[in-house]
């Protein structure tokens, strides 16, 4: 038992984890910022160029709610194809800010690359200074 603890231990110590755990939180942060600004600024503004629908109302009724006394016996069954809609919205949103924060990585772990091949290159020799270096070496022997 002791060993199973330690390599959960060392697994979960591990740098790998720790930056899985911080980007979950902060996707789950991310991904409310991104629906209350659907919801609460892009909708609204959709909601009015569309003739003044509130896109949750959208909704298609496949049964009616049954009532007895004005108290509802079944609630209605609705297809909600606004909130369908608001959370496309929401997942192009996110996908896009994904894609545009890994696109952004990957230049610049491109730029970083080219920057560690031009130190290469300087560290090593030119080749006249490569063919001096034999000349002199084969000198030395003779």
């Amino acid at each position: 038992m002791k060993k199973l603890l330690q390599e959960f231990k060392e697994f979960a110590m591990k740098g790998n984890v720790i930056d899985l755990a911080t980007a979950v939180i902060i996707g789950g942060a991310f991904g409310k910022i991104v629906s209350s600004l659907v919801a609460d600024v892009i909708m609204p503004v959709i909601g009015m160029l569309t003739s003044g629908k509130n896109f949750n109302d959208i909704k298609i009724i496949l049964r009616q709610a049954e009532m007895m006394g004005g108290k509802i016996i079944n609630p209605a069954v609705t297809m909600n194809i606004g909130t369908f809609i608001q959370n496309i919205i929401d997942f192009v949103i996110i996908a896009f800010s994904i894609f545009m924060m890994i696109k952004t990585l990957a230049q610049l772990q491109k730029r970083l690359r080219k920057e560690e091949e031009k130190k290469e290159e300087v560290a090593l020799p030119s080749k006249e200074e490569q063919l001096l270096t034999e000349i002199r070496d084969l000198l030395k022997k003779n």
